[in-house]
């Protein structure tokens, strides 16, 4: 037998939330319904998920919106990093994206190291643009000054 249930999440492998989806009984009874990742199809039931999806969408904007004024405050910043150079300008070690976020925190704005998007650490003295992922949508550009001490 199967059972026709909607679901309140998305459920890699069988839809996403809102989907009106048939499964067998027992995985309706033993998995989805416990879990909260499904419920019986009922108009209230679908008021509810229409209720959740708004305020979610509601809760999307005022992230974009915070995402973009944090874009505008990180293209107007730089950070200068100094560090300890040996013979012919080389570095004793790396800037890695922690270095960076550390550096952007003496600066008042605050940012986790996973949202500096450096393919390699910097090995060398100069100017670079370092992407940050502020948000899934959103993306700007740092200025990293790497100076000799």
């Amino acid at each position: 037998m199967s059972m026709e249930l909607i679901l309140t999440e998305n459920v890699e492998g069988l839809g996403t939330e809102g989907a009106v989806v048939r499964v067998a009984e027992g995985y309706a009874r033993n998995y989805l319904l416990p879990r909260k990742l499904a419920a019986p199809v009922t108009e209230a039931a679908r008021r509810r998920l229409e209720t959740r999806r708004k305020a979610r969408e509601e809760q999307m904007k005022k992230d974009l919106e915070g995402a973009r004024a944090l874009v505008a405050s990180i293209e107007q910043a730089s950070c200068t990093l100094t560090v300890k150079t040996g013979e012919g300008g080389k570095l004793f070690g790396s800037v890695t994206a922690a270095d960076i976020a550390a550096a952007l925190k003496g600066q008042g704005l605050e940012l986790d190291k996973r949202q500096i998007e450096l393919a390699e650490p910097l090995r060398e003295l100069g100017v670079f643009n370092v992407p940050v992922k502020v948000h899934p949508e959103v993306q700007a550009t740092l200025k990293v000054w790497i100076v000799e001490d």
